[in-house]
C-alpha cells in the first residue's frame, strides 16, 4: 500500500516508522528543511519538501497512485484542505484528517474526509469511566461519515432506565441495533425489549444527532 503523510512532526514521524517496518511505501510532506532533513537520516528518502495542500507538491509525492492520505499537521483547516485536494483533484480513495478542534469533526465529515482522528476525543472514549459525563464512544463511520457506528452506556440516573424502546422517542435518522447487558449478554432490541441501567447501546445515527441520542439514553 501507497501512504502519503502530510506533516513530519512526532505525529507523521512515528507512523511513518511504523508504516515501514509493516512493509509499506511511505512520503512524508513537510515544508521544514530542519524536520526534511532529520527524517531522512533516520528513516531514508522519503520525505518532500513542499506544501501538503498545493497540487504541486502532491503531484510530486504521486499521489495519484497513493492509496490512503493522511494529513497530521496541527492546523485544522491545512488538513482539510489537503485532504481535500487530494480526493477531489487526485482521487486518493481514504483520506483520515487529525483535529485540534473536535468541534470540527462534522464540518470535515461533511466535506469529505473519510475518518478524523481528535486527540481529545481518543483520551475522553478511553477515560470514559473516569468522566461519567462522556458516556458515548465513536466506533466506526459509513458513507463518507454520514453515518456512525457509536456506543452509549446508560447510566443508572438515566430516564431511559425501565422504558421499552417503543416508549423511547429516538432523534430522526438514528436506530439501536445491539443492547449488551452487564453479563457481556447481547441481545437484538426488539419494540418490547426494556432498558436497564449500565446497558451499553450499540446505535447507528447521523452525526448531527449524536448529542440528542446521548442526552436522550443518559440524562435523567
Amino acid at each position: 500500500m501507497y501512504i502519503i503523510i502530510v506533516g513530519g512532526g512526532q505525529h507523521g514521524y512515528h507512523l511513518a516508522k511504523a508504516l515501514l517496518s509493516e512493509g509499506h511505501e511511505v512520503s512524508i510532506i513537510e515544508p521544514d528543511v530542519r524536520k526534511v532533513r532529520r527524517i531522512e537520516e533516520d528513516l531514508g528518502s522519503i520525505c518532500i519538501q513542499g506544501d501538503g495542500c498545493e497540487i504541486s507538491t502532491l503531484a510530486e509525492a504521486g499521489a495519484d497512485r497513493a492509496n490512503l492520505f493522511v494529513s497530521l499537521t496541527g492546523h485544522d483547516e491545512d488538513n482539510l484542505v489537503a485532504c481535500q485536494v487530494a480526493k477531489h483533484k487526485f482521487n486518493v480513495p481514504r483520506t483520515i484528517a487529525r483535529l485540534s478542534n473536535p468541534k470540527n469533526d462534522a464540518l470535515f465529515r461533511k466535506l469529505g474526509v473519510d475518518v478524523t482522528i481528535s486527540s481529545v476525543n481518543l483520551i475522553l472514549e478511553h477515560i470514559g469511566e473516569e468522566i461519567p459525563t462522556h458516556p458515548l464512544t465513536h466506533l466506526m463511520a459509513f458513507s463518507g461519515g454520514e453515518l456512525e457506528v457509536m456506543e452509549v452506556k446508560i447510566p443508572a440516573s438515566s430516564s431511559a432506565v425501565g422504558k421499552r424502546v417503543k416508549d423511547i422517542a429516538l432523534p430522526p435518522n438514528s436506530v439501536l441495533s445491539l443492547i449488551i447487558r452487564e453479563d457481556n449478554q447481547a441481545q437484538v432490541p426488539v419494540a418490547d425489549t426494556v432498558l436497564e441501567a449500565e446497558d451499553r447501546v450499540i446505535a447507528v445515527a447521523v452525526p448531527d444527532v449524536h448529542d440528542a441520542l446521548r442526552n436522550i439514553l443518559t440524562v435523567g
